[in-house]
């Protein structure tokens, strides 16, 4: 885990290594907080009761240099979520028959890596011991990349030139090039583009209304959303319109707040896959600092410690413009909130965007805990 600044942004959909700030009260307040004072653009979030009763959330402007609303729910990059997604179409294709968490990807993927010990249950829990391709991409220098394509191989092959973080199954080590192999698997094994597979199998089996994988070449976002801001150069640019396939199957889609508590609650509640691998995807490894203070990782879902008691299931992600977190409480409630920057972006110092993400943490752990 890259815990400096340059690292959260070259890293794009990586997890920083933050604490958790204690609650405060008051829901809008924190959403607040996170535009007034750690200089988010904007932030929106919902809550969603066990009973699917929704609250939208929002604070700061669309657009920044205009007073501009922020829409209620607008569609945002969702980032590293996409995994999760991903991560349910696997275990829906174990419950099939069509994949075997503790077979090698190679069974599948022919020489698809150069260590044939590792398992489609290691790239789904990050222990397999594969390079991070977003680590050598080049993204700190993000307008050199932000219109370029990138064909998935292209991805896989940036991964396997570099050196293994460690031996398969030896310890967690968060890898975008893990889920590129997932996206693959799930195209081979169902002879259909991974991004059908989510739209059919997820997104309308529970009739999510305003989530989508976007097309290749496409740029921008349908629906309304709020203008999402990122470091290029010297200065802040607008990078709402970029090419996500260099994220692909690691982090393309796009989505909205509510539609990430049904997705999250949904699975939870064993709508999505059966029972025997939800159990499987709820077994955790220690993300040892990889991840913020006590977060566990199951296969494509993490688990989190909350202040009131219990762990909440989630995942959340980073992209240029967006960040999103987020999940689901042991008593039903589910919250997710989105900004419309990395930390980073907008705080002067690296202490200042290490307390702008504990913020962000916070808000969930907050609405989780019963604020309103």
């Amino acid at each position: 885990m890259k815990k400096t600044l340059v690292g959260v942004l070259a890293a794009a959909m990586l997890f920083s290594g933050t604490a958790m700030a204690a609650p405060p009260s008051g829901l809008q307040g924190k959403l607040d907080g996170l535009t007034k004072e750690h200089k988010f653009p904007a932030a929106l979030g919902t809550t969603t009761d066990a009973n699917g009763h929704a609250r939208a959330y929002t604070s700061g402007t669309a657009e920044l240099g205009k007073r501009k609303p922020v829409p209620a729910n607008g569609q945002v990059r969702a980032g590293s979520n996409t995994k999760a997604f991903v991560a349910v179409v696997v275990m829906q294709l174990v419950a099939e028959g069509k994949v075997e968490l503790d077979k090698p990807i190679n069974h599948y993927l022919p020489n698809a890596v150069q260590d044939g010990r590792i398992t489609v249950r290691q790239l789904l829990n990050h222990t397999s011991g594969l390079a991070n391709y977003t680590n050598y991409l080049g993204l700190d220098k993000f307008e050199d990349l932000r219109h370029r394509y990138f064909e998935p191989r292209e991805l896989l092959d940036v991964g396997n030139a570099h050196p293994k973080t460690g031996e398969p199954g030896e310890k967690f080590k968060y890898s975008n090039t893990n889920y590129v192999l997932l996206g693959l698997l799930i195209q081979k094994v169902t002879g259909r583009p991974v991004a059908e597979n989510v739209d059919k199998r997820v997104v309308q089996k529970i009739k999510l209304r305003d989530t989508y994988w976007p097309g290749v070449g496409e740029e921008g976002i349908r629906g309304k959303h709020p203008q999402g801001y990122s470091k290029i150069g010297n200065g802040i640019e607008d990078v709402t319109e970029l090419d996500p396939s260099w994220g692909w199957a690691a982090g393309q889609i796009i989505s909205t707040t509510k539609d990430l508590n049904a997705f999250y609650s949904a699975l939870l509640n064993g709508k999505l896959v059966p029972q025997a691998q939800l159990a499987e995807m709820r077994k955790t490894v220690e993300t040892k600092g990889e991840m913020w203070a006590g977060a566990e990782y199951g296969l494509g879902i993490a688990s989190t410690p909350l202040t009131c008691g219990g762990r909440y299931w989630g995942h959340g992600g980073d992209i240029h413009g967006y960040e999103t977190r987020g999940g689901v409480a042991p008593n039903g409630r589910a919250f997710s909130v989105a900004v419309t920057a990395l930390p980073g972006t907008f705080q002067d110092t690296p202490e200042e965007a290490t307390k702008a993400h504990d913020a962000v943490l916070a808000t969930v752990d907050a609405a989780l805990c019963g604020a309103r």
